[in-house]
């Protein structure tokens, strides 16, 4: 981490989920100590409040199963925006909400990367791939499209807001997957994105596979963004989601993940997504997630050396 200074910006979507309570969860992420954990940690934090959609236009699709369309579209401009202008002056941290808000806060760090002449990575942390075009979602819910949207999928001109720069599919790395539907696995398989589904996990570890990943952004002096969804981790640590798949990350193996994380010195901006305190135990959920971006910030148990990525930086 290069800046000391987090800019925490709550995005409380609901639209894009199929079931409401992600509009509770930026406060949820509040009350379990976000902040304090931060500035315990060094941090100066800067809490910007809650993101407000921009107005909403009349926008229709062929698709009829699609749900809040102009919704999630109104958010997406407002979150871009936010996250343009927040990655110039700190380390974003979105506290969402549901997923569909990367669909704002991915397109608004594209766009700075592309200024700074960078190349934007995500690390996406989820048990589904939300790769789903407008056309082909089934269930309408538009928490299942915001990574093709992002990386420039066909299907969303004229109806999300056009992009300043669309993430490579090759600078995304996808790990924990176990629920895909036919037409993402499909779209999945020409994208040139890397998927790490729960048996490659349970194969390989996850140490392997995140430090190759790891040094390809190294190696292109890359911008890293990590996307971190609640149903990543097992439900019988985190319960308060709303779209629970089993056989999830266990607690160790998600912590192991932030501390590599962190001593990469590669991550620059955060998600995390699809908390409903509705559905938690006693903030059970809430506590977990602002422990595991504790880990991914810098808290250990005990001091280790920092892992090395040789790269040589661009001069240009």
């Amino acid at each position: 981490m290069t800046s000391k200074t987090c800019i925490v910006l709550g995005a409380p979507v609901q639209e894009g989920a199929g079931r409401l309570g992600c509009d509770m969860g930026p406060s949820a992420f509040r009350t379990a100590g976000l902040q304090t954990e931060l500035r315990s940690l060094g941090y100066d934090v800067e809490d910007r409040g809650n993101i407000a959609p921009k107005p909403h236009r009349e926008i229709h699709h062929p698709n009829a199963a699609i749900k809040a369309l102009p919704e999630t579209v109104a958010w997406t401009e407002a979150i871009a925006e936010a996250a343009y202008e927040a990655s110039g002056k700190g380390i974003p941290i979105f506290i969402g909400g549901d997923h569909s808000l990367s669909a704002g806060s991915m397109t608004g760090l594209a766009r700075r990367a592309a200024e700074d002449n960078r190349e934007l990575f995500v690390l996406w942390l989820d048990s589904h791939p939300d790769f789903h075009s407008l056309a082909t979602t089934t269930s309408g819910n538009l928490h299942g499209v915001p990574m093709a949207y992002a990386t420039g999928l066909n299907g969303f001109e004229g109806y999300f807001p056009p992009l300043a720069a669309a993430i490579k599919p090759q600078n995304v790395c996808m790990m924990g997957i176990r629920s895909v539907d036919p037409a993402e696995r499909a779209a999945l398989r020409s994208s040139g994105v890397t998927v790490h589904d729960m048996r490659a996990i349970d194969e390989n570890g996850v140490v392997t596979l995140l430090n190759t990943f790891l040094k390809r952004v190294a190696d292109a002096d890359g911008i890293l963004h990590v996307s971190f969804d609640v149903d990543f981790l097992d439900p019988a640590i985190a319960p308060g989601v709303g779209t629970t798949v089993p056989g999830g990350a266990t607690f160790r193996e998600a912590h192991l993940i932030m501390e590599i994380l962190h001593d990469s010195g590669l991550v620059r901006s955060l998600d995390v997504v699809e908390l409903n305190p509705f559905l938690d135990e006693r903030g059970r959920t809430a506590l977990l997630m602002v422990d595991l971006v504790a880990s991914l910030m810098g808290r250990s148990v005990l001091d280790r050396p920092t892992q090395s990525y040789s790269h040589t930086p661009k001069t240009s």
